[in-house]
């Protein structure tokens, strides 16, 4: 057998530089009993950070698998909160711990919307898929799924003392539902537009609703059923237009929807924004709410008490009374009208130092408001509000920014020992520990392109956007100089290979050659770095990239003409032209023996070639979007590439093979760094996370590698199959909340695994009571399947039993149904046989009530054994 290359394995080592990810909104959460308003949560990928807003530190991470947060929400007694992700899964965690053992499967695409009821024991999720899915947290399971929505669910809220369940959607829709029923009994089409977002006020007596205009909308809701509480005036209802076609007109009588509960419209509440309500959330007695759009102003409103309108309405009838007196003939003004400007004052509003992707609010002790924002430049901020004061100015208590960046990652670099990790981005350069990923030094700069670490590890060389160096010394964390080096932005750096200073590229289509220098600084009296320029190389086109080869003997300058030229390092004449890319080269590198050269180009494509001839020796597509990045492992003809495809791949620049994906990132991969002994890799993307690689020990198989994809590929397509559609079946408002998943389908095939033991078993019996009988004695017992052994030579009816025991809640009603059906039957005997020992009687209970539910043949079975019965 010949000998095999042998390739080892990258792996995920931690995710760094994301405070909060834009997709997912803030909450505050509670963590052992501590004050109220300290810790928030915020999605940060596909994990959940908290943090402690008053040190500014991460005090918990509840760890993700793959797919991004999407929503949170946390349990009305703050033990746990539930996380929803991209793929349409919710998991919940427990605040204690920070584990999870709860994950509900039904939705097809993003969950977009969650709220708990009162009690904490049912959970309501919606989604991009349009559906509504009320899910049992006590029991693990799901209860239904609501349908009727044409667009993404924006908002689901509970009413606290009735069974019924309000939602939204950028259909323009409010749903109001009965869920003892499970059908939508009112629809409110009063919106012209998206409905974004939604909240009660007075005790559930009044519905807030935002749109893609500058006005919130209000309804007041009364329940026909209900006695009115004393001295509660009704505010004047504003008439809607007739376009509006909300049909509250109709007597009650007339409109059967209107036994459960009616909704008008109120009025309206002007803001000062004028774009669209991106979200407004309100505390936990619905006292305070505030909403904010695309801009850096968050506007808060207070709702009045009962007793402050009197006052203010006593104000409006004397001062109605007095203007009536002065006037000399004239009649009595008729008593003021109560109006909903009466009812809702605006408090405040809070400018944050961004724009605000999401708000939460809460009301503490005292009289206070505590806001936390998350702003869309990965920062948080909170805010503090006295809600007694009739001038309240808010006071920011809290900036969380020392964890990242503000704005994206567009460079890399690794220190030459393995241990500092450069990062780079439009206003700050910021030096991590490897091990620890805490921030070293954090420094302004400009909108930084390129960087590398100067030879000793003391300074730092920056390439701008405006075309200038900036060198920065790490000890002092001081910019040093800023050297105006190209008319354009400065594309790339490179360092010589005899460290003896650097080559740079820019827009000015020209290659600038430049040595490092010590100087005498005049103010500190002691020298320090500088750059001198030395030569310039001329070219025709905007210079990309630029590339020494390890033996200093070539100069490799990607072209915006789609080619890559190589020049002599020494004499800088033209040596060698590639070209074949369709589209720009963004990216090269060359190997550590100067031989290959990698180009990776905005057309998918990577090339390599020879550096003897410049032939090409193999074109293969990488990746689904430009290829963003290109890097050698050191040592090795091993090779990375980064693309806007949001992957990274590894190489085999010999045998031309890809060899692994690292999947992770959830936008476009700008940029990576490999450290210098190969064992680790940093990588930056458009998702404001910076994520750490590390190589193991452990052999990479490919054909394993192809297979674990072909899997992938098979969950991705089982996860967004439809179900079979039944001629002349129309699908109703209710469903079931449950989907067939890879989970599901394997504990589906664990249950019919342990059949087919039970079956293997009863045959091995049925063959030694008919020997016996044969032989007219009693033989010895067949030996049992070694499964049973393992498990303390247990029945095999018991040890089905206990796989079905051992599905997950959440998973066991879907496994079932996925179950081919000459298995059922079976089941059902057995359930039977369980039942009459009392071996768990709630969980067959629950199985056998499923199955004569979901299966149609069982309960035309069942039907014709009753009328046969009868």
């Amino acid at each position: 057998m010949g000998l095999t290359k042998q390739y080892l394995r990258y792996v995920a080592g931690a995710v760094f530089g994301v405070i909060g990810s834009q997709k997912a909104n803030i909450c505050y959460v509670m963590l052992r009993g501590s004050e109220r308003g300290r810790y928030v949560a915020v999605a940060a990928c596909e994990h959940v950070f908290i943090w402690d807003t008053r040190k500014a530190e991460k005090v918990l991470i509840l760890a993700g698998q793959k797919h991004e947060v999407t929503f949170l929400r946390p349990s009305p007694d703050g033990v746990h909160l539930a996380v929803g992700y991209e793929d349409g899964a919710v998991r919940l965690f427990s605040l204690l711990n920070g584990e999870s053992d709860v994950c509900f499967n039904g939705h097809k695409s993003a969950v977009t919307a969650m709220c708990y009821d009162a009690l904490g024991a049912r959970l309501v999720t919606g989604s991009k898929d349009t559906d509504v899915i009320v899910w049992d947290v006590i029991n693990e399971c799901g209860l239904y799924r609501l349908r009727g929505h044409k667009d993404e669910v924006t908002q689901a809220l509970f009413l606290k003392d009735k069974n019924l369940l309000v939602t939204s959607s950028k259909d323009s829709f409010v749903k109001w539902w009965d869920l003892d029923t499970q059908h939508c009994f009112k629809t409110l089409v009063g919106h012209r537009s998206e409905v974004w977002a939604m909240t009660f006020l007075n005790e559930e007596r009044r519905l807030l609703t935002g749109s893609a205009d500058s006005e919130l909308r209000a309804w007041d809701v009364s329940y026909p059923r209900e006695e009115p509480a004393e001295g509660q005036p009704r505010v004047k209802k504003a008439k809607s237009p007739p376009e509006d076609g909300d049909g509250d007109d109709q007597d009650a009588d007339e409109n059967p929807e209107d036994r459960i509960l009616t909704c008008e419209k109120a009025g309206s509440i002007l803001r000062e924004a004028r774009d669209r309500v991106v979200s407004l959330t309100a505390d936990s007695k619905a006292r305070v709410f505030a909403c904010h759009g695309n801009d850096a102003i968050l506007e808060v409103f207070v709702v009045q008490s009962e007793e402050e309108v009197r006052k203010k309405m006593a104000k409006k009838l004397k001062k109605a009374k007095k203007k009536a007196a002065s006037a000399d003939g004239a009649g009595e003004e008729p008593p003021p009208e109560r109006t909903l400007r009466d009812e809702i004052v605006r408090l405040s509003n809070i400018k944050a130092s961004s724009k605000i992707r999401w708000a939460d609010c809460l009301s503490c002790a005292g009289g206070e408001l505590k806001v936390a924002l998350l702003l869309q430049n990965n920062t948080v901020e909170t805010y503090s509000l006295k809600l007694r004061d009739k001038a309240a100015a808010a006071s920011k208590t809290a900036r969380l920014t020392l964890g990242g960046h503000r704005s994206d990652v567009r460079t890399l670099a690794f220190s030459s020992d393995n241990l500092a990790v450069l990062s780079a981005s439009g206003d700050t350069v910021k030096v991590w520990n490897r091990s620890t990923l805490q921030v070293v030094r954090t420094m302004a700069c400009e909108y930084a392109l390129c960087s590398l670490f100067v030879p000793g590890d003391r300074q730092i060389i920056l390439g701008s956007k405006n075309g200038k160096l900036q060198i920065f010394e790490l000890a002092s964390g001081s910019l040093l100089e800023t050297l105006d080096a190209h008319h354009g932005a400065l594309w790339s750096l490179c360092l010589a290979p005899d460290q003896r200073g650097i080559v740079s590229g820019g827009a000015d289509k020209t290659v600038k050659l430049w040595d490092f220098e010590l100087v005498k600084d005049e103010a500190s009296g002691h020298k320090r770095l500088t750059l001198k320029h030395r030569r310039t190389l001329q070219l025709d086109d905007d210079v990309l990239c630029v590339k020494f080869s390890p033996d200093h003997r070539l100069l490799a300058v990607s072209l915006l003409d789609c080619t890559v030229k190589v020049f002599y390092a020494d004499t800088l004449k033209f040596f060698l032209s590639l070209y074949g890319h369709k589209l720009p080269v963004l990216c090269l590198d060359i190997t550590h023996d100067s031989k290959l050269i990698a180009t990776g180009s905005a057309d998918r494509n990577v090339k390599i070639w020879g550096l003897d001839f410049g032939d090409c020796h193999r074109s293969m597509f990488a990746h689904d979007d430009s290829v963003m990045f290109l890097q050698f492992v050191p040592k090795t003809h091993l090779f990375f590439t980064a693309g806007k495809d949001k992957k990274i791949k590894q190489w085999d620049a010999d045998k031309f093979e890809h060899i692994q994906t690292l999947e992770g990132h959830h936008r476009e991969v700008w940029c990576l760094s490999i450290s210098p002994n190969g064992d680790h890799l940093v990588s930056a993307s458009h998702d404001k996370s910076l994520r750490l690689w590390e190589r193991t020990r452990e052999p990479i198989i490919l054909e394993e590698e192809r297979e674990m994809e072909r899997e992938a590929e098979f969950e991705e397509s089982l996860a967004k199959g439809d179900a079979p559609v039944v001629p002349g079946e129309t699908p109703g408002e209710a469903a079931p909340a449950g989907k067939k998943t890879v989970e599901t389908v394997k504990a589906a095939e664990r249950i019919m695994e342990a059949l087919e033991l039970l079956r293997g078993e009863n045959r091995k019996m049925e063959e030694h009571k008919y020997a016996c009988e044969r032989a007219g004695k009693e033989l010895a017992l067949p030996e049992p399947n070694p499964i049973l052994v393992a498990f303390g030579n247990i029945a095999p009816s018991r040890y089905v039993l206990d796989v079905i025991k051992k599905v997950r809640s959440s998973e066991l009603e879907v496994s079932l149904l996925v179950l081919p059906f000459p298995y059922v039957p079976e089941l059902l005997e057995l359930f039977n046989d369980f039942i009459r020992q009392g071996l768990e009687v709630e969980l067959v209970c629950r199985c056998l009530f499923f199955l004569l539910k979901s299966v149609e043949p069982l309960r035309l079975l069942l039907l014709h054994c009753v009328a046969s019965y009868a």
